[in-house]
């Protein structure tokens, strides 16, 4: 039983990535060079959170406050 249902479920995935691949493969008026409006301010702001995360990572994991 285990077994069928390891198939089932790699059945299934390999559906979806099939149906993902071909969803995404078509779009060729998208050119990595062009970048959409607001891209900076975006790229701006995922920076500092990145920034914000790593720097409570390192607070979190500190022994100063020990």
């Amino acid at each position: 039983m285990r077994r069928g249902l390891w198939r089932a479920a790699a059945a299934v995935t390999l559906a979806a990535l099939a149906a993902l691949t071909t969803a995404c493969g078509h779009d060729k008026a998208a050119t990595p060079s062009s970048t959409p409006s607001g891209y900076a301010d975006m790229k701006q702001k995922v920076d500092a959170a990145e920034s914000a995360a790593a720097a409570a990572d390192r607070d979190a994991t500190s022994d100063a406050d020990r």
